[in-house]
């Protein structure tokens, strides 16, 4: 149930418990979990990309626990089948001898879902997450079964082992809110994580708050309105990290296939609202779009055959855009 309208002081103290609770276990990261905490409360899907071993799955645990939602984890791997994920039908015999086919849910039933290491499985088992993380609904067997609120999905991939991976397809990038880098620790966090980990009691996120907190901050979040010079600058800047349009900078038209799809503006616009309520402030800036920018569309751009062969990052192109895009 969505609770009562917040006032954004309650906005900000319920953010700031979680970030304080999540810290308690995480080292350092404080991007990162700020990033995800915007994305649920924006209702959205957040894939994490870093190499092995630097918490990623431990975050989604303790976001889970600090937010008392129902948590599922899903180990992907290339003999995973989207019956894995979903659920199927399974024939159950009731008392008397009758039988009868039941529909047993499967792990997707929650409402944090870890899609760990998402790029091991192959394409027709990713595609079963495409209706969930959209409609928030499972179809087997002809019946559609809605999934509980709010439904996150957190998913993982490394980026360093290629081999026996299979890259997720553009159509389901897209359908993430943010696209987060992990990155490894400095040395007095690595110490710290060394003290924490290593000892007979590990710390734990007690929770602080539960779905329909989460699910009342999107409402105000939503609500907040967008003055005219920050809408038309959010789409300028999706417009422009298409190559063929006239306020494309130099770096968009000779690495970009592709720019972003109005998917990415409208992370823009959400991420915006709620980075103006984290800062106490009912008025959206030019600065808060610029703050979401990079996790908003770095998936969303397609780079050339010339930009994958000179390595370009669409960190780059994000950064180029936002340097040489002017504010009218």
């Amino acid at each position: 149930m969505v609770q009562t309208a917040l006032t954004v002081e309650e906005f900000q103290r319920v953010a700031s418990r979680i970030e304080t609770e999540v810290g308690k276990v995480i080292v350092g990261q404080r991007e990162v979990i700020r990033y995800v905490l915007v994305a649920l409360i924006a209702g959205g899907h957040v894939l994490l990309e870093g190499v092995p071993g630097l918490g990623k799955t431990m975050l989604v645990r303790t976001l889970a626990s600090a937010l008392n939602l129902k948590f599922s984890r899903i180990q992907f791997t290339p003999d995973l089948m989207p019956s894995d994920i979903t659920g199927t039908m399974i024939l159950v015999e009731d008392e008397q001898g009758r039988r009868t086919f039941q529909f047993q849910p499967g792990p997707i039933f929650a409402n944090l879902v870890l899609a760990d290491e998402v790029n091991r499985a192959t394409p027709k088992t990713q595609s079963a997450l495409l209706e969930a993380m959209q409609e928030r609904t499972v179809t087997v067997s002809n019946t559609v079964h809605r999934l509980p609120r709010p439904f996150f999905v957190l998913a993982t991939q490394n980026p360093i082992e290629m081999e026996g991976t299979y890259p997720l397809p553009e159509a389901q990038l897209d359908r993430f809110f943010f696209k987060l880098l992990v990155s490894f620790p400095q040395a007095d966090e690595l110490v710290d994580i060394l003290n924490r980990t290593t000892t007979v009691e590990e710390p734990r996120a007690e929770p602080v708050a539960d779905g329909g907190a989460i699910l009342a901050m999107g409402e105000l979040a939503r609500g907040l309105a967008v003055a005219t010079p920050v809408m038309d600058y959010i789409a300028r800047l999706v417009l422009a990290t298409h190559p063929e349009h006239p306020e494309a900078p130099d770096v968009v038209k000779r690495y970009v296939r592709y720019g972003s799809s109005p998917r990415g503006a409208q992370a823009l616009v959400l991420g915006a609202k709620i980075m103006a309520l984290l800062d106490g402030r009912f008025n959206v800036a030019i600065d808060d779009v610029r703050a979401v920018a990079l996790p908003a569309l770095r998936h969303r751009i397609i780079l050339n055959f010339e930009g994958q062969a000179e390595g370009v990052q669409t960190d780059r192109v994000v950064r180029a855009l936002l340097e040489q895009l002017p504010v009218k």
